[in-house]
């Protein structure tokens, strides 16, 4: 077997101050270093975009007792899945899981794909998800693109703020160039620039001063150019949304211990502006997260 060619001495330098950091600080999150299934890494993943991990954490260990395999979880009613998924939010992503695991079931006898072709056609993965279930569940050397990890190695690697918005080529071009050769010292690097990012070399307060990289960080040493100025979407307001109405009306009937419908007067209770109400019952119909009763009552999907 040919040998591996050797990385740069750029990614040299790197890992050798990254690696060590990972040791010592990586959180410890139940899905991590080995402890979780291919099958409960990617509900991991799924769960945690746009959520943060530890809040996923505690939902991510009830789904995967109650859930622990494609299989149990496409056997799972509508409305089971629904009140799991509680407050992490963007609840679609709940049925689009369910969606996945059916195919996963159905379509490859329980077990995750291992090409990435096959991954990126589960309902609900996308490029990153699937490159991350290769790398932390499979141990395939493939980079692994997210927002944290772009913002670390381009500070860390070009001297620039990372711009944000969507992944471009050049953005792949360093990933794909900084990766370590080694299937293993890839996996580590994925994680441990990703964990970097969430928690030192964050967007707007960067902690430099304890940064594993801080001696040949290039934003470092050229006086940290553009800090912060990176494109990024305005701050939404909840109050007043009908994201605050489609939650409100989640939560009246998860908290429906005996699963029975609520009638559209509570709901006016919760919410008195009915055009509004009436808007946000129709979307979370269309979502199929409800099921609107003539009366108007509404009841989770069976």
């Amino acid at each position: 077997m040919a040998d591996l060619p050797l990385d740069s001495p750029r990614v040299v330098a790197l890992k050798s101050r990254l690696f060590p950091w990972w040791d010592d600080n990586a959180r410890d999150l139940p899905w991590r270093f080995g402890r979780a299934t291919p099958w409960g890494i990617l509900v991991s993943e799924v769960m945690s975009q746009q959520t943060q991990m530890s809040r996923v954490a505690p939902y991510w260990i009830t789904w995967m007792n109650a859930w622990p395999d494609a299989r149990a979880l496409a056997k799972a009613s509508t409305a089971e899945v629904i009140t799991a998924w509680g407050h992490l939010g963007y609840p679609r992503r709940a049925l689009r899981l369910q969606e996945c695991a059916r195919v996963v079931a159905e379509q490859y006898d329980n077990r995750l794909p291992q090409r990435y072709e096959e991954l990126i056609a589960l309902p609900g993965v996308g490029d990153y998800t699937a490159s991350a279930v290769l790398s932390f569940a499979f141990g395939t050397r493939i980079a692994v693109i997210d927002t944290n990890i772009r913002r670390v190695l381009s500070r860390a690697a070009l001297g620039v703020e990372s711009l944000g918005g969507a992944a471009t080529v050049a953005d792949r071009k360093l990933a794909n160039d900084l990766l370590p050769r080694d299937s293993k010292e890839s996996n580590v690097w994925n994680q441990a620039t990703m964990e970097l990012g969430a928690t030192v070399c964050t967007a707007k307060n960067p902690q430099c001063e304890i940064c594993p990289l801080y001696e040949k960080c290039n934003f470092v040493a050229a006086g940290k150019p553009g800090l912060a100025e990176g494109r990024t979407r305005p701050r939404q307001h909840f109050k007043g949304t009908n994201r605050q109405v489609r939650g409100l009306i989640l939560h009246a009937l998860r908290s429906k211990t005996d699963m029975e419908p609520v009638r559209y007067q509570e709901l006016v209770k919760l919410w008195p502006k009915s055009a509004q109400l009436d808007e946000c019952l129709m979307s979370l119909d269309a979502d199929g997260l409800i099921e609107l009763l003539p009366d108007k009552a509404i009841r989770f999907p069976k």
